[in-house]
């Protein structure tokens, strides 16, 4: 599968298969995602594949009505990025974290995997953190799901490129 059409056909699913994204797999996408680009190479993105252990912590700490979306994808990684305590630098490395995630997206994707970017309120908090090991200095980026996809996905509707992009002289 070429970039373009990566890019154009991965969507978001909310229903996986049981089995879990093998490691030898996993580890391959996790690498391309480290060709992320990023201003002064920080390489601020850090990723954290969870296990049974770690996602009953996580659950735990979600509360019994959130902990059920937890279950969804048979693999989850969360994606953080360190913090520098410079600004600038620090908006930078967070855009640059994005883009190493949404590679985790495409490259899985292309590699015959379902995949969805969710933002949960427990990894914003203390105890969510705790759970899956974030210290103090990094911040979310995003839990990504992965696994086996159940049914394929409709394209969404997207705005005409004429009302998101303006050329200027």
């Amino acid at each position: 599968m070429d970039v373009e059409e990566a890019i154009r056909t991965r969507r978001t699913h909310k229903a996986y298969r049981p089995e879990p994204v093998e490691a030898e797999l996993l580890e391959q996408i996790l690498d391309l995602a480290r060709w992320a680009p990023n201003h002064n190479l920080t390489n601020p993105w850090r990723f954290r594949v969870i296990g049974p252990k770690t996602l009953e912590r996580l659950k735990e700490a979600a509360g019994p009505e959130s902990a059920k979306k937890l279950d969804r994808a048979p693999t989850l990684v969360v994606c953080s990025c360190v913090l520098s305590g410079d600004p600038v630098q620090d908006e930078e490395d967070l855009h640059a974290a994005a883009c190493a995630a949404y590679i985790v997206l495409l490259v899985g994707h292309s590699r015959g995997l379902a995949t969805y970017w969710r933002t949960p309120e427990v990894l914003r908090t203390p105890e969510g953190r705790a759970a899956v090991g974030m210290p103090e200095g990094e911040r979310f980026i995003g839990l990504l799901h992965l696994g086996k996809p159940v049914q394929e996905q409709r394209p969404p509707d997207r705005l005409p490129a004429n009302q998101v992009v303006e050329f200027l002289d």
